[in-house]
Formats: structure tokens, C-alpha cells, sequence
């Protein structure tokens, strides 16, 4: 629940993502779905919250290999276009100072 954001919220979400991940890989599940957790009536900021869950995510799977796909549901347009910013940007190339 967001409380303004100096309660550990951060942490608590990106620790929901990650021992999601860990218990998925250590039940020898393949795929796990995250809906955009907090962001509906525990009022979460939304792009604070999808960054939280992408870099997590990104973290975190290289540490449990046996989950293969990992699918964001978005409960509507915007949320999901957040995701794919989010994704795209992570996905980008660094770029070359000139």
C-alpha cells in the first residue's frame, strides 16, 4: 500500500516480484502472470510501480532460470503502454556519446 513513499514501499514491491519469481522457479513452474500489483486500490504510483516490476523482474530472472516467460497483465491502454516504455527502454542499446 502506497503511504507516500517513505514506508519501504519499494522495497515491499519489489520484493513481492522477486519471491514470486523465486517460489515460481523453486515449484518448477515455467511461466508466472503479474498483474500491475498495487497500482489499482492500494494507489501505488503507476510508473514508479512499473519500473519497480521491470527492473525486478530483469534482476531477478537470471537467478531462477526455470521460469521462462514472464507476461505483465494490464488491466487497461495505459497501464499497458507503460510496460512496453518501460520494456523498450531497458531493451534499448546504450547510446554512443559523441
Amino acid at each position: 500500500m502506497w503511504r507516500g513513499g517513505a514506508h519501504g514501499e519499494a522495497d515491499l514491491l519489489a520484493s513481492c516480484y522477486q519471491r514470486s519469481l523465486e517460489v515460481a522457479h523453486d515449484t518448477r513452474c515455467t511461466s508466472i502472470v503479474f498483474p500491475a500489483i498495487s497500482c489499482g486500490i492500494y494507489r501505488f504510483p503507476a510508473d514508479a510501480a512499473v519500473c519497480i516490476a521491470v527492473a525486478t523482474v530483469l534482476e531477478t530472472l537470471p537467478r531462477t532460470p526455470g521460469v521462462k516467460h514472464v507476461t505483465f497483465a494490464c488491466f487497461d491502454d495505459a497501464m499497458l503502454a507503460r510496460y512496453e516504455a518501460e520494456l523498450e527502454r531497458r531493451q534499448a542499446p546504450p547510446s554512443n556519446p559523441a
